[in-house]
Parts: structure tokens; C-alpha cells; sequence
């Protein structure tokens, strides 16, 4: 990957104050790019996005992605060359007590950024990044490529899977590769694994709810222990996502499709080994306990093929898992002595892009 490709390069994100797109902002900030933000205010308190002063470093707009003529003047006024549609209801527990307003953020907020940029010159690549989950998952042993059909049992998974769908009609539609000459625009999407990392306080999510336990030196509650997931470091799908915008502001229509982002198969674990590692490298952890209690439905069994993004954008995980739970661990170190978080996340960007 070409990181020089992205000084100068104006970047509209979506979604940029959430955990992800904090540590994309912060990412695309030191490359020298000029980013425009797009979103509700931090989804958590506290965030990542407040603890870097983040506002500092991007112009940030906060809006809906529900509100489409907003949504339309902001990116007209920014006048970017690479979208980032990173805005979305995240959780599957959410999803169950919100269904509504998850179909509204996660398909309909979809339409409206494609449709924004359908009326917006000068838009050279968007990529829509969804999830792991817009699969329909048969609880299989091998990873899911880029052609398998999309399902999701829950209305979060399910929601991802039409945006999914959406992202597909409108580039048949209105951004169709064979007539790349014409409109110019390149979309693609892309599904990342489980994403974990410092800075993350979304709740009912497993790294979150351990390092608050951690913190606390209290047992760590789990409830799923056997079910696996594709686990990586959060830098490892932003390098994807940047990677892919790359090569679509570049070579356009050979790019625009879909793309799997996660780890190799080795580092698809259960959560009881996530739980169990996590406490042996944190000094004075209390250790776990199983939650018998009734839990929603999720899938316990989910992995990746991310064989095309190895081969056609030369994309490969740089840090393994064992690596990234060390990486979390430095962050929340650093985070409990009350030093620059800042700092420390440019420290860990600037490794991994040292990492071979």
C-alpha cells in the first residue's frame, strides 16, 4: 500500500465519531489527508473520539445519516474524492430492543449516502463498510467468500446484509462498472471480522466488557464461551479499507465489488480463549465466570475467506491475535495512567505501518 497516496486526498467518513472511525481519522490525519466528518455525537462516554480531541484534526459535522438533505449539502460542501460509510447501529443486542431504527440507520442511511453521492461531482470512490454478519451463516467450518449469499438472523445482521443489497442495485444501476467512463465512480463494500482494540466502549461487547472488569479487578462475565469468531485488530480492516480506496481512485471499476477483511484462519478463537488470554497477560486479573443466564440468539460459529483480498489487493493481516490482545493491553495501560491517548494510538498506527 502506497501511503503516500493519501496526502491531500479529501476524505468524507461517516460514522467518524464511533470507535473504528476514530482510529480512521486519526490514521488519515497523520497521512496528510483532509477529512471531513459525518455523525452523531460519540456513541459512548467516554469515547476515543473525545479522549484524541479528534475535532482538532478533522472538520467534523454532526448529522444524520436519516437526513438525507443534510446528508447531501455536508458532502457537497466537502467536496470529497473518497467516501468512507462507516455510520451505522452497531449491536445485535440493540438491534432486538431497536429493529426500526436499525433498518432505518443501516439500509435507509445506506441510500441516502449513495444517493447523495449519485448528485455529488467529483466522487472518485466510496466504499460502504459493513460486517462479517451480512452472511447467511450455516454454522459451517470454513470461511465465507465474497459470493456466498447474505441472510442474518438478527435485525442488525440482517439490516447489514440489505445495505448490502443496496450497495449492489446501485452500482448496477447508477455506478455500473461498464460504464465507468461516464459517471467515474467506483463503489465497493467491505466486511470486516470482529474488531477489537483500545478506545472501544461500545456495550455488550466481549474486549469491552473484559477490560472494564480488568479495570475494576473484578470476574469477568461471559456469555457465549464456545462460540468462535474472526478476531483482529482494528487496525487491520482500516489497512484494508485504505488500501481498497486506493486501488479504487486509481483503477476504478476493477475494484468495485465486495471485499472480506479478516484474520487467518488461526486467529478465528472462542471467546473462553479471548477471556483466558486476556487474564493471563493483565497483571492481578481476577479471572472469568460463565453467565448460565438466557441470552439473543448469536451465531456460534462465523469465519472469514479472505483469500481475494490476499491475492488481487496483496492485503495480508500484519499482527496476529496474540499480538493484538498485547497491543489492547499497552493501550489500557497507558489509558489507567491517565497518558496522551493520542500519542499512544499515532504510536501503535506508526508500528503497524513499520509491521511486516
Amino acid at each position: 500500500m502506497n501511503y503516500k497516496f493519501w496526502a491531500k486526498k479529501r476524505v468524507f467518513i461517516t460514522g467518524h465519531t464511533g470507535f473504528k472511525g476514530s482510529w480512521l481519522c486519526l490514521w488519515l490525519n497523520s497521512l496528510g489527508a483532509e477529512v471531513t466528518g459525518y455523525a452523531l455525537d460519540p456513541p459512548s462516554d467516554p469515547s476515543l473520539f473525545q479522549l484524541c480531541n479528534i475535532h482538532e484534526l478533522v472538520y467534523s459535522q454532526k448529522g444524520d445519516v436519516r437526513d438525507l438533505t443534510f446528508l447531501q449539502k455536508s458532502i457537497c460542501d466537502a467536496r470529497p474524492e473518497v467516501v468512507i460509510h462507516m455510520a451505522a447501529q452497531p449491536l445485535v443486542r440493540d438491534s432486538y430492543k431497536n429493529p426500526v431504527e436499525t433498518y432505518e440507520v443501516n439500509a435507509m442511511g445506506t441510500v441516502n449516502v449513495l444517493e447523495a453521492i449519485r448528485n455529488t461531482e467529483g466522487v472518485k470512490a466510496l466504499i460502504n463498510v459493513t460486517t462479517d454478519k451480512c452472511y447467511e451463516n450455516k454454522e459451517w467450518l470454513w470461511g465465507y467468500r465474497e459470493n456466498e449469499p447474505f441472510g442474518g438472523y438478527d435485525p442488525y445482521s440482517n439490516s447489514k446484509a440489505c445495505s448490502e443489497l443496496i450497495t449492489a442495485a446501485y452500482r448496477s444501476s447508477f455506478f455500473n462498472p461498464a460504464q465507468y467512463g461516464i459517471h467515474g465512480v467506483a463503489v465497493a463494500s467491505a466486511r470486516a471480522g470482529n474488531v477489537i482494540g483500545g478506545g472501544d466502549w461500545a456495550k455488550d461487547r466481549l474486549i469491552v466488557d473484559c477490560i472494564n472488569a480488568l479495570l475494576q479487578n473484578e470476574k469477568i462475565r461471559i456469555r457465549n464461551p464456545h462460540a468462535v469468531r474472526p478476531w483482529q485488530h482494528v487496525l487491520e480492516p482500516l489497512a484494508g479499507y485504505l488500501n481498497l480506496a486506493e486501488k479504487l481512485y486509481s483503477k476504478g471499476f476493477e475494484f468495485a465489488e465486495g471485499w472480506n477483511f479478516g484474520p487467518d484462519e488461526s486467529d478465528a478463537k472462542s471467546v473462553e480463549w479471548i477471556v483466558a488470554r486476556l487474564c493471563q497477560k493483565w497483571e492481578g486479573s481476577s479471572g472469568y465466570y460463565v453467565d448460565m443466564g438466557e441470552h439473543p440468539h448469536e451465531a456460534n460459529y462465523l469465519k472469514l475467506d479472505c483469500s481475494k483480498a490476499k491475492n488481487r489487493l496483496n492485503w495480508y493481516p500484519k499482527w496476529n491475535l496474540e499480538k493484538a490482545i498485547e497491543y489492547i493491553i499497552e493501550w489500557t495501560i497507558a489509558y489507567k495512567a491517565n497518558k496522551d491517548i493520542r500519542e499512544m494510538c499515532l504510536k501503535q498506527i506508526a508500528e503497524y505501518m513499520r509491521s511486516e
